[in-house]
This record gives structure tokens, C-alpha cells and sequence, in this order.
């Protein structure tokens, strides 16, 4: 049994479902003060902003966003994200987030505010806003494009860590411990994985740091970087991989929670990075999806199970169960199997 310390998962990360009004638009409900915020238009599927994916932190500050499903530069408005609240966020009268009618999706971590410096690594960081509880955290540091190590406080070694040079147009840099160092995921693109020393000088993140190499897209030279890490924490947060079985009764990955979101990547050739959660309808047995590298709308034809123990893929299709190809995953739950008040979860 997967006993964990975190009886309310839901108090470090939680999905928001909201309807845009054009105008001030104080969204409550989310359970604590959100530190990362990821809003993304469920309606809205263009090549333009409409159907972007915005996230917001509060080490930037509200009002900046940064775009996964582009390698734009930050961006700042007003009128997008204005708060960070005690029980969710506000929002101004910015349609990319908030058109009138439309149905918006927004997921949200707890780290710690906007943090305070962290001098642990070769560089130390403007500021590092951490959650140890919850295996999370944000830095922000200004690039040397030299090898370098960022102190990230978790007090163990991440699993996972995304990167964006917020300065300029560079592709979002992303470690996942099952691929190992040498290699990097770009968050907006569906490529499979490349291999050069230039992303983390091909060395593991340690308890207090993770290692940054000479690629401008994790630590452009004189340029403001952002990374948010996750560490794996036993009944809330799970990173991993599985291979495909080509069969529509497909694999079940066991994470020892139910989930309350799941991203899967395909690792050994092209895809998309697959979204689904607990509250947007559909799933068990056809999940509603998005992708974090695309502006397209909510997608329902993939069917996906989430149960009380991990997941399941009901489907051939190469976005989650290719005969043979492998995938990565990161999994942050509704429930514990069991928590330390020994009471079991059960699935939908």
C-alpha cells in the first residue's frame, strides 16, 4: 500500500474549471494560493493566442505569462492574471484567458510565495519559492550560457524539471529522471528526445542543485531562466515511464494514487504531450484531453482510465499505448491509496 503524509492532495495541486467573462474575473474554489498557475481555453482551438497555454508563477509575479506550446519570450498584461489569492486567482479582461462564454481549464501548485534567494548552486538564484512537502518548487536566475549548477531546495533530487529562457524565443528545456541527463525534452514540440551535453553538462540533480550546460534555452547569458521542479513525493506525485502494448486493453501504470492529472510523453519517437485530469468530464472510459505543445481545443476521442491506483490506457493509439514505444509520465493525485488516516481510496 502506498501510505502517504499528504491525506488532502488537493491543498498543493489542484484543476480549476472556469467560464470566461471578459472582465474582472475572480476564480475561487482552488483550496489554497496558487504559485503556479497553467490556464489553457478548453473551447478555443486556433493558431492564435486564443488557444494558447499561459502559465503564470509567482516568482515572475502576476501578469507575466510564458506560452509551453511556443518558444515565445515572456509577455505581460495587465489585464491577464492580476492576483495570486488566497483561494484561487484573478483575472482581467484579457480574452486569451477569459473571452466571454468560453470554458477555461486552469491547474494549479502550491510552492511558497515569491521565495527568497537560494545560494546553494555556482549561481544563485533572484529567488526560489519552495514546497517540501509538496516536492515542488520555482527558481529564477539570470544565465551565464557557461556550465552552472541552480539551487532548487527541495532537499532531494528532482524528477522532474522544466526550463524557459523567459528573455527571448528558445524552446522550453525539460529533464525527466527516467531519460537521464543527457538528454532533453522541449515542451512545445511533440520531437522525440535530443542528446547533447549542452542541456545539463550530462550530470544528475543532486538534493540541492540541478546542472545547467551552455544551451541558451535553460541559461541564456545575461537572461532571466525559470525552472520549475518537481520531486517525486510517495501518495501525491509520481514521475515515471512505461512501454506500450499496441492493444486497446492497454497498460496500467501503477503510481500508488488516484490521479487527479496525468501527462504522458512519447519518448522513443514523435508525440504529443497528452493532458488529462479529474475534472474535466469524460474520462473512464473517454478522456477528455489536451496537449501542451498545441492550441487546439479539448479532444475526446482517445479513451483513458483513471483509477485508484494509477492509470490506464484503453487504446492503440500512439499517444499513449504504441506497440513497443516508450513513454514518460508525470502524476500528481486526487487521492492516496491510503492515507495516514487509513482510510482507502476508491476510483470513479
Amino acid at each position: 500500500m502506498a501510505y502517504s503524509s499528504i491525506v488532502k492532495p488537493s491543498s498543493y495541486f489542484n484543476t480549476k474549471l472556469y467560464t470566461g467573462n471578459l472582465s474582472t474575473n475572480n476564480i475561487t474554489g482552488v483550496g489554497f494560493q496558487p504559485d503556479l498557475v497553467w490556464l489553457k481555453s478548453r473551447t478555443q482551438g486556433t493558431t492564435g493566442y486564443n488557444g494558447n497555454h499561459y502559465w503564470f508563477d509567482a516568482v515572475r509575479g502576476a501578469t507575466k505569462w510564458i506560452i509551453s506550446n511556443q518558444a515565445n519570450a515572456e509577455a505581460n498584461n495587465a489585464s491577464s492574471l492580476s492576483s495570486f489569492d488566497s483561494d484561487g486567482f484573478t483575472l482581467g479582461g484579457l480574452d486569451f484567458i477569459n473571452n466571454n462564454g468560453d470554458n477555461f481549464v486552469g491547474w494549479n501548485w502550491k510552492a511558497n510565495g515569491a521565495g527568497s534567494a537560494n545560494t546553494d548552486g555556482s549561481i544563485n538564484t533572484i529567488s526560489t519559492s519552495v514546497n517540501t512537502t509538496a516536492g515542488f518548487s520555482i527558481s529564477q536566475w539570470t544565465g551565464t550560457e557557461a556550465n552552472a549548477t541552480i539551487g532548487h531546495g527541495l532537499g532531494v533530487a528532482p524528477s522532474m524539471i522544466i526550463i524557459k529562457n523567459t528573455e527571448k524565443a528558445t524552446s522550453w528545456t525539460v529533464y525527466h529522471k527516467s531519460l537521464g541527463a543527457t538528454k532533453a525534452l522541449y515542451l512545445e514540440s511533440s520531437g522525440a528526445p535530443s542528446t547533447h551535453v549542452a542541456f545539463f553538462n550530462n550530470t544528475e540533480p543532486t538534493s540541492s542543485v540541478f546542472t545547467v550546460g551552455t544551451n541558451d534555452g535553460a541559461n541564456g547569458n545575461g537572461e532571466k531562466n525559470i525552472a520549475y521542479c518537481f520531486a517525486e513525493k510517495k501518495g501525491f506525485s509520481k514521475f515515471g515511464s512505461y512501454a506500450g502494448n499496441g492493444n486497446a486493453d492497454g497498460t496500467f501504470v501503477y503510481t500508488g494514487f488516484k490521479p487527479a492529472f496525468v501527462m504522458v510523453k512519447r519518448t522513443n519517437n514523435t508525440g504529443h504531450w497528452q493532458l488529462v485530469d479529474n475534472k474535466r468530464p469524460g474520462y473512464n472510459v473517454n478522456s477528455n484531453y489536451l496537449r501542451a505543445n498545441k492550441s487546439d481545443a479539448e479532444f475526446t476521442d482517445i479513451p483513458f482510465d483513471i483509477v485508484s491506483n494509477g492509470f490506464k490506457t484503453r487504446s492503440t493509439d500512439t499517444s499513449y499505448n504504441g506497440s513497443g514505444d516508450s513513454y514518460i509520465y508525470m502524476a500528481f493525485a486526487e487521492a492516496p491509496l491510503v492515507g495516514t488516516n487509513n482510510v482507502p481510496c476508491t476510483a470513479r
